[in-house]
């Protein structure tokens, strides 16, 4: 991972606009950034759940195409096709192997909305291939891959972004101008939180591989095992081989807005407590998870997230409260409240439209927000809103509440390299084994 430092000097680069960027690209990576005026052209890889979001995303994208569309699940190219066609006025090409979108010239972007143990490997070899990369939250499946993922970006500079969306949203960036001038104090404290109501998942039963999937590629850099009824499409999220849980799939994105409201980075100890309570089937994760975060400064970050229990906190399924020295502020996707220490609330801002919050595609206008930050980034330099050397550090923090609550201890972290100090069990978590020949390489 980078350290403090590199992230930062990488931002300020970023910042520097077009000139900038043109003394910090090879060849190859200067070519690909475009005009002010010209097209990016886009492959959105996963079309089902987020990636029919990031579809109608990319149609409000000012100068965007939509030429491709990637999945293994062969249903979804006639359904997705049609959204594609009506959003964007053509129809996209269809591929089932992501590798062939690396070869095309025709392609700019890639856009990865698959599941958790595709991103990071994705990413990697989209930045190998010289495209730019929006990738969906979390970034990795593992710590050791989110390192990797940063150098291949650096390596290749290219333009990465992460889904963390609501980093582009202006309500909240208005919220995050007024603390940075006082208006709550020193902000030192943030809850965030996250409620559902899921279902159980039962337990699965080896089945044959319905005709539709490819599941070979399904897996890619997983290793091999057989498949099962209860697995395909979301409840993947809920299996330690494929996926990283309710922290990492939900809660990202607020444990992010809480970094960037108290101005930190890496912690120096987490802790993790919960289990799976509601049901007893194949869910592997936990559906109930209160993770604590502690900086230097005296600062932290409290997470609970609750899969299947919805009962909502300031009657919002998810959100984050900012405490300070003279106020709070409660932030969501959709708006912005400020309270003096009485409680009296002083100050409101909508967001320009909503944004879902809590259904498994989380469309909204911040996604459009984002994908046009993305497309100007690629097009005119301009600065990333959540470039991956920044937003990998939230999906880092994600990573150390899991091996917290895996491990059953504090972890004890350098918030100066983001490493785990002294726990040689706790360090097993750090990388995954991989199917032979898919192992990703910067």
């Amino acid at each position: 991972m980078p350290t403090n430092n590199e992230r930062r000097e990488f931002i300020k680069k970023t910042a520097l606009g077009t000139v900038g960027l043109s003394f910090a690209m090879s060849a190859r990576s200067y070519g690909s950034i475009l005009g002010a005026n010209d097209r990016v052209n886009f492959a959105v890889v996963g079309a089902n759940s987020r990636g029919r979001a990031h579809i109608s995303a990319i149609s409000k994208v000012n100068n965007a195409s939509l030429g491709y569309l990637c999945d293994v699940d062969s249903r979804v190219f006639d359904s997705a096709g049609a959204h594609i066609e009506k959003a964007m006025g053509k129809k996209a090409k269809t591929e089932k192997d992501f590798r062939k979108l690396l070869e095309n010239k025709y392609v700019d972007a890639i856009t990865i909305a698959t599941p958790e143990h595709w991103h990071a490997p994705m990413g990697i070899m989209g930045a190998n291939a010289g495209k730019h990369v929006y990738i969906e939250k979390p970034c990795s499946h593992n710590p050791n891959e989110t390192g990797m993922l940063v150098a291949s970006q650096k390596k290749n500079k290219i333009v990465m972004q992460m889904g963390n969306q609501q980093r582009s949203g202006l309500a909240s960036k208005e919220a995050m101008s007024d603390i940075r001038n006082g208006i709550i104090g020193k902000a030192y404290a943030c809850k965030a939180w996250y409620a559902n109501a899921r279902k159980s998942i039962g337990v699965g039963k080896p089945a044959p591989v319905p005709e539709w999937l490819d599941w070979e590629l399904w897996q890619g850099p997983a290793p091999r095992k057989e498949y099962k009824d209860n697995v395909v499409h979301y409840n993947w999220h809920w299996f330690k081989h494929w996926g990283t849980g309710e922290l990492h799939n939900n809660g990202t994105h607020e444990i992010d807005i809480s970094r960037w409201a108290l101005g930190v980075d890496y912690p120096t100890k987490v802790s993790s407590s919960g289990g799976r309570y509601a049901f007893q089937d194949d869910w592997e994760y936990y559906d109930t998870q209160m993770v604590n975060y502690e900086f230097e400064g005296g600062k932290m970050i409290t997470w609970e997230g609750r899969s299947c229990n919805g009962f909502d906190v300031y009657n919002r399924g998810r959100g984050v409260t900012i405490h300070g020295t003279e106020g709070t502020i409660l932030l969501d996707r959709n708006s912005y409240q400020l309270f003096d220490m009485s409680g009296k609330l002083v100050k409101e801002v909508k967001e320009g439209a909503e944004s879902a919050t809590t259904n498994t595609m989380g469309e909204g206008i911040l996604d459009v927000y984002h994908f046009n930050n993305f497309a100007d980034a690629i097009r005119e330099g301009k600065t990333l809103n959540a470039p991956i050397a920044d937003a990998s550090i939230s999906t880092q923090l994600c990573h150390f509440g899991n091996i917290s609550q895996e491990t059953g201890r504090t972890l004890n972290i350098d918030p100066a390299k983001g490493q785990i100090l002294n726990d040689k069990d706790a360090l097993k978590n750090w990388s995954r084994e991989y199917q032979k020949g898919w192992a990703p390489v910067v």
